[in-house]
């Protein structure tokens, strides 16, 4: 036990932006994580996701009617690294395209899957798989679908089952979301705004060559922090578990478990409380770093709303108690 005697407590005056940066897997292709962190969210809200198709990029048999071809309707991607991106979104809007090239197998080589996809250049590419006697679902094997270069996206697929050219029919293209097609908002994902990470429902298909996945992005802002003086009291956001029971002749049971999250406070002496800086940030989404020992390394992030209650005492100083509406518990870092 050791009493707390060097206690910070410092709070989010202004955020530095940093451009769209690749997020980096961390090997269960569920977990994505980046160096920018926290996420500021006082002034504007971080964008963040995988490549993948938003909306449109339907591909339906080539309109020419010529044997092998097939068209792509324009399609909006999540893709920042891609040329002609958008640098604030990270959305890229691709032209349709007509009569792409499908690729058909040899000799008794029947079965081949085309796909369907957009280049790092943002232009529809067709990325044609190994022919075999029979389809395989195992990306990269014979007759299964090919790995796609990484940076590309995937719009559909072709599949074709016969060696002669001829118009390809509607029942041979597919683009079932997350098994023909790379979508944005497929696998859904979770931001954790104070660890810097996204985390995926499920893990991200290796379709990319190398065995990868898809590449993640985030664009946003990091705080700066300045420090509060004269403040006591810190008070961080925490879960709380309940339990309602339910009393049965013979014995009490748990009926049912709920949750709750406390607010975050601290109080502060104010110098005259109504110029004093930290009444700016009032109503903001700010990020607070609360330091046990200001010379160790364990600190603690709470991010959430700031609202205040003031009081002007007789011949006494102001003050003003704090509260910071969190949206998740406050996370400890030991370094």
């Amino acid at each position: 036990m050791s009493l707390l005697t060097n206690q910070k407590l410092k709070i989010e005056a202004a955020a530095t932006p940093f451009a769209f940066a690749a997020m980096t897997d961390s090997g269960d292709h569920l977990v994505f994580s980046t160096t920018n962190k926290p996420w500021s969210r006082a002034d504007s809200e971080p964008v963040f996701g995988g490549y993948g198709v938003i909306t449109g990029g339907a591909v339906t048999p080539a309109v020419s009617g010529t044997d092998d071809l097939v068209d792509a309707a324009a399609v909006e991607l999540f893709a920042p690294g891609m040329t002609g991106a958008n640098t604030t979104t990270g959305k890229i809007t691709v032209a349709a395209d007509t009569d792409l090239t499908c690729t058909r197998g040899a000799t008794t080589n029947t079965h081949i899957i085309n796909s369907i996809t957009v280049d790092s250049s943002g232009a529809y590419a067709v990325v044609a798989g190994t022919a075999t006697t029979a389809f395989s679902e195992t990306r990269g094997a014979s007759g299964g679908p090919p790995f796609i270069p990484v940076g590309s996206v995937e719009v559909a697929q072709v599949r074709l089952t016969s060696v002669t050219s001829a118009p390809i029919t509607a029942d041979e293209i597919f683009a079932a979301p997350g098994v023909h097609q790379e979508r944005y908002d497929n696998p859904d994902f979770t931001p954790d705004y104070l660890r810097g990470t996204l985390t995926f429902t499920s893990a991200l298909p290796l379709i990319h060559t190398g065995s990868v996945a898809k590449k993640v992005y985030v664009r946003g802002a990091t705080p700066i922090f300045s420090d509060l003086n004269d403040v006591k009291d810190w008070v961080p956001s925490e879960s709380n578990d309940s339990v309602t029971s339910d009393t049965n002749y013979d014995r009490t049971i748990a009926a049912s478990i709920s949750s709750t999250l406390n607010a975050a406070t601290f109080s502060l002496a104010m110098k005259d409380g109504v110029t004093d800086f930290i009444l700016s940030l009032v109503g903001k989404l700010v990020t607070l770093k609360f330091y046990p020992n200001i010379n160790g390394t364990a600190y603690q992030l709470t991010q959430g709303y700031l609202s205040k209650t003031r009081a002007f005492p007789v011949k006494g100083n102001p003050t003003a108690s704090f509260t910071v509406a969190a949206e998740r518990a406050s996370v400890d870092f030991t370094s």
